[in-house]
């Protein structure tokens, strides 16, 4: 009873972080990406070297969420895998799964190598047609793997929420 019980804890402390998770990209894609859309180049990457400078300085809400999120999941699917069977077991670890593949992969292998490049980037020294490339270079491949990970951090929330009506 007590370990179903921890696990059930786990369960919704994983679902909430994802969730917040989901919304934080979710943000991304519909409101912050499109508002500085329309900035010019300078002023855009100036922007986007801003925000993303205050999740590189290891923010420490944005990390208990970020990587509380996967550190929770770890731990709920483990436990999981002893508390749960059938649909509920399969639904989690494919959750869990999909999580990793569709979210956190395509964070550290896409979109943080291109927020680092960005920051790398001195505006202040660059001509129009460098800022016109390096832009180039980031805006739509960035957003395009967003818009996945937002679209697979919602799914997964969803998968979780139904684990848990499934309790």
């Amino acid at each position: 009873m007590i370990e179903f019980r921890i696990f059930s804890n786990m369960l919704i402390i994983s679902t909430i972080l994802v969730a917040l998770v989901a919304g934080l990209i979710f943000t991304f894609a519909l409101i912050t990406m499109p508002g500085i859309a329309k900035l010019s180049d300078r002023e855009f990457i100036r922007a986007f070297q801003m925000m993303d400078g205050i999740i590189q300085d290891n923010h420490p809400i944005f990390i208990l969420v970020w990587a509380g999120s996967v550190i929770a999941l770890l731990i709920t699917t483990g436990l999981g895998l002893r508390q749960l069977e059938g649909v509920p077991q399969w639904l989690l670890i494919a959750a869990t799964v999909i999580y990793f593949l569709g979210v956190q992969f395509p964070t550290m292998t896409v979109n943080v190598p291109l927020n680092n490049q960005l920051q790398a980037q001195n505006v202040d020294t660059m001509d129009e047609p460098e800022l016109a490339e390096a832009r180039q270079n980031f805006e739509p491949r960035w957003n395009q793997w967003n818009n996945i990970r937002t679209a697979v951090a919602i799914f997964v929330s969803v998968m979780l929420m139904i684990v848990l009506l499934i309790l």
